[in-house]
């Protein structure tokens, strides 16, 4: 079979890449300065930077590894058109696993983490990617791939194609898309829901393309206007170190392990949901959520209770939106 010669379409994006930003900045240089933070920004340019480096060291190696898989296909799939078209659909697919395995389990969220360390969001955000990938095999969720016979160098333009759609969808400057739109696709406003903490946000709108995969896999949360998002992570860096959002979370999971009293609690420090903890005594998005849903439930049943005689014509006596 011939193998078309297929670029990285990354490197081409660039340039686009530069310019929406240069236009994002100016625009919230008018609108809303609080939007971008000069040393944010230079932190997440470092971040985007040290990620290029460690791709140009890694990638090589990730390709010889799926070609060396190739060789096992089930099936000889070509490059017409129409394989593209299901290859991208499939990789998004990959995507979405890899996407909430690395939000619910530690040595993946280690990796990923580096990408929600920022409490802005704006289009420098999605220049956050890992530096550790390799270290922690996010690439095994596209080896499937390979084995059914999509070529590598289809799934690896694919990807490319993946990565320069996200770009986009990291910025407020963007309220809500045509609804149509928003139904099948990811969206900013889907994406800022993403990196939210709000409890009502967390673990939510995985989706790389398609936001069709959480509407089908329950992971789907809407943007609301009497909630908006608050970006970064449940317990912020507080600091701009470069090296300190690249590896935090790896330096956490080895002081725990190191910390653990057996071997069941090692490897849960390294595989369970991040915040778990063998003691119970820290805070996972589930704890988060159930305590927040417990909140709202007193909230709604507040306001159901009968007010009783003397509390008629009584403002005292009339239940509190603070309650």
């Amino acid at each position: 079979m011939l193998v078309p010669h297929l670029p990285d379409p990354v490197t081409y994006a660039i340039p686009g890449f530069v310019i929406l930003i240069l236009a994002e900045m100016v625009i919230a240089r008018i609108r809303d300065r609080r939007r971008f933070c000069p040393k944010d920004t230079l932190t997440s340019l470092a971040l985007g930077f040290g990620s290029t480096v460690a791709g140009l060291l890694t990638t090589g190696l990730v390709y010889a590894l799926s070609m060396w898989l190739y060789q096992y296909r089930l099936f000889t799939i070509g490059f017409a058109w129409y394989w593209f078209v299901l290859a991208f659909l499939l990789d998004d697919l990959a995507y979405y696993a890899f996407h909430r395995a690395a939000h619910r389990v530690r040595w993946f969220w280690a990796s990923h983490v580096i990408h929600h360390s920022s409490q802005h969001y704006n289009l420098t955000t999605a220049l956050r990617q890992t530096w550790t990938g390799f270290v922690s095999i996010s690439f095994a969720f596209r080896l499937p791939l390979f084995l059914i016979g999509f070529h590598p160098a289809m799934i690896f333009f694919c990807a490319g194609l993946n990565l320069i759609y996200q770009f986009w969808i990291h910025t407020e400057m963007v309220g809500r898309m045509p609804r149509w739109f928003e139904a099948v696709m990811n969206t900013p406003s889907h994406h800022r829901v993403h990196h939210a903490t709000n409890p009502r946000y967390l673990d939510k709108n995985y989706a790389g393309v398609f936001i069709i995969w959480d509407r089908m896999f329950g992971t789907f949360v809407e943007e609301r206007a009497d909630d908006r998002p608050r970006y970064g992570i449940v317990k912020d860096l507080g600091s701009f170190n470069v090296l300190w959002a690249a590896f935090h979370e790896w330096v956490g999971i080895a002081k725990d392990v190191w910390a653990a009293p057996d071997w069941k609690s090692r490897i849960g420090y390294m595989i369970a949901p991040p915040g778990w903890s063998h003691d119970g005594s820290r805070d996972t998005s589930e704890t988060i959520k159930a305590r927040w849903e417990a909140r709202e439930q007193l909230r709604g049943d507040s306001w159901k209770q009968p007010i009783s005689s003397s509390s008629v014509g009584d403002p005292a006596g009339a239940p509190s939106r603070a309650a």
